[in-house]
């Protein structure tokens, strides 16, 4: 089983270090995705046996995870796993996703923050948790899902399976069109617990999405444009009250 470990990176001269070294003490396989970094990141980068794709400009978070699925459809991988570089996500539970995926059971597994029974490290700000609930349960109420964390990134997904979906959104909002396309294919998920990590609090989304009103409504307007679109695949999804402009 062939797997690949992408990690989409802006401005990680901090981390990606440490991230890169303990990553590829688990896995050989591993892309990293430059989003157009005005850092020393791309340097650091080239200072390990790891494949990159650098971008001249900031494209998104969404467009990153394309580029991923992408890659690894063109070079014949069978997984794929997804991670983020501000140590959030712990290397050390990679070899859980390959498990899962060994398993044979399964077409996506969703790393979940909130089926861990360790203790957190560290707490988000209170609007990124509400949101998360919020946008997990009405994900949960339309399409009949019954995932407990729709915002995580750390991720395994089977590449022959990411050929049902067409993914455009580049933001932070991709979860939300995800979701939407992995239930209208048919895909198998399931969810494996992974740690709470929350260590800087400073970071932002940037722009007007730094605003929870803002970015919830986002969030819901690309959820319920979604719906819209795949609305002929979703004959049991509750479709009442999509408002999309």
């Amino acid at each position: 089983m062939r797997t690949l470990v992408a990690i989409p990176v802006f401005n990680e001269a901090k981390y990606v270090r440490t991230v890169l070294s303990r990553v590829l003490e688990r896995i050989a396989d591993v892309l990293v995705i430059d989003d157009g970094s005005t850092d020393d990141t791309p340097a650091l980068v080239r200072e390990f046996p790891v494949r990159l794709v650098q971008r001249e400009v900031n494209a998104g978070y969404g467009r990153s995870i394309r580029d991923a699925f992408a890659y690894a459809r063109a070079e014949g991988f069978d997984w794929l796993i997804t991670m983020d570089c501000d140590e959030q996500h712990e290397p050390a539970s990679i070899p859980r996703f390959v498990d899962a995926a060994r398993a044979g059971e399964w077409d996506v597994i969703s790393g979940s923050r909130y089926l861990d029974a360790d203790l957190p490290i560290g707490s988000p700000p209170q609007d990124r948790r509400a949101i998360n609930a919020l946008m997990t349960a009405e994900i949960n109420r339309r399409l009949n899902l019954g995932i407990t964390d729709a915002f995580c990134g750390f991720k395994a997904y089977r590449v022959s399976a990411l050929e049902a979906l067409r993914p455009t959104e580049d933001g932070y909002a991709q979860p939300m069109q995800f979701w939407v396309q992995a239930a209208a294919a048919g895909l198998r998920i399931t969810e494996i617990p992974v740690r709470l990590i929350y260590n800087d609090p400073t970071r932002t989304f940037g722009g007007p999405l730094n605003d929870p009103d803002i970015r919830l409504a986002h969030y819901r307007r690309v959820l319920h444009c979604e719906l819209r679109r795949q609305a002929r695949r979703l004959p049991g999804a509750a479709l009442r009250d999509v408002c999309c402009p």
